[in-house]
């Protein structure tokens, strides 16, 4: 009979080298295994997965340096003044607690980012840096968005800065302007309708009309921001109804530049006086025609001679002299406004005195003109 192996392990003074490997028998089976490195690679992927989601719907926010920042990668709607009172509250805010509200960039590859929204907050930690040199105002915070084509960003850039903080009517017709400019948009209809597809239809009129003066004065105002609706609105007006106005207006402002608002918007003044505000003409009353005898005539029978003298009568060349009619009244110096209203043919405005002159009546058709376009 055959003797059998030895299963006992040999005693330990017969092994010259280390002792061997006792491999545990609690190892997971491999099929747990697979499974196990399966589900980290899913929650990986699904982490991964929503960060580039956040990332792409601007719910992600980064830190990026200040020089990694294109400003000029959209035409900017809003015109910063060297350091207006608002920029430097702005200035102080973030020197005290920091940026609270992140910009909204474009990732345009290589690691550069152009600028959608936030231009104030760019301007205000770059002047910072540059004035401290502090290295946490070297940094912006930013939300990397994705806009579909040109012309969604600059709608997000209007929209953004109408929601924070207004622009005023020259800024906002300005960008209508330079979007059409750099080819966004066909024309300003188009460009007017998308930008401010939010705003009514009196507010984008009030735009519409403003683009006149931006295209004729762009450039040659130092402080557009400052002047006021009402006479952005009368500048539009004058520049269509009078084709050399532009040019005038332009070599009085660059001839004396103005050192303040309120400089400016007096010489814009004084330039639309003789066509928005009609000067009046002093009222010089005529008694008697040329031709009238320099005395009464003489009485026919013996009666004491009359206080007044009585007028001539008008020869056929005399001059009609102007006289207020009873009924009409004076809105301004010069000018007499009767309305009258009859059963079929409706009411009549009469316009009168010695103030309606060509100037105002060019000046009420160019008004009407607009209000019949719905400019006003």
């Amino acid at each position: 009979m055959a003797k059998r192996k030895r299963l006992t392990p040999p005693a330990p003074d017969r092994f010259d080298g280390p002792a061997p490997e006792v491999k545990s028998m609690m190892r997971p089976a491999p099929i747990a295994q697979v499974a196990g490195e399966a589900s980290t690679v899913s929650a990986l992927r699904e982490l991964s997965d929503l960060v580039r989601s956040a990332r792409d719907e601007g719910r992600l926010i980064e830190t990026l340096a200040l020089d990694a920042i294109e400003a000029g990668y959209l035409v900017r709607d809003r015109l910063l003044a060297p350091m207006d009172e608002d920029m430097q509250a702005l200035v102080e805010s973030l020197r005290a607690r920091g940026q609270q509200t992140p910009v909204d960039v474009v990732d345009m590859g290589g690691g550069r980012y152009g600028l959608i929204s936030g231009l104030r907050r760019l301007t205000a930690l770059t002047r910072l840096f540059s004035e401290t040199g502090d290295p946490r105002f070297g940094r912006i915070r930013a939300r990397i968005v994705v806009p579909g084509d040109a012309a969604e960003a600059y709608r997000a850039m209007v929209e953004e800065n109408e929601i924070r903080a207004g622009l005023s009517l020259y800024e906002r017709a300005r960008i209508v302007a330079k979007a059409v400019e750099a080819g966004v948009f066909p024309d300003s209809r188009d460009a007017l309708l998308t930008l401010y597809a939010a705003a009514s239809r009196a507010k984008r009129s009030k735009i519409k009309s403003a683009l006149a003066v931006v295209e004729a004065l762009d450039g040659a105002l130092r402080f557009p921001t400052a002047h006021g609706e009402r006479l952005l609105l009368d500048l539009s007006r004058a520049l269509e109804g009078d084709a050399g106005l532009a040019d005038r207006l332009r070599d009085v402002l660059e001839a004396t530049p103005a050192d303040t608002p309120e400089a400016e918007q007096a010489r814009l003044t004084e330039a639309l006086r003789p066509v928005a505000v009609p000067a009046p003409a002093p009222v010089v009353p005529e008694v008697a025609s040329p031709e009238a005898p320099s005395s009464p005539p003489a009485p026919a029978v013996s009666a004491p001679a009359p206080q007044t003298p009585a007028p001539a009568p008008a020869s056929p060349a005399a001059k009609t002299p102007l006289v207020k009619p009873l009924d009409a009244f004076e809105p301004v110096p010069g000018v007499w406004i009767q309305s009258q209203t009859a059963p079929h043919t409706g009411t009549r405005v009469i316009l009168s005195g010695p103030a309606v002159t060509d100037g105002l009546r060019q000046y009420i058709t160019t008004w009407l003109r607009a209000q019949a376009r719905g400019e006003l």
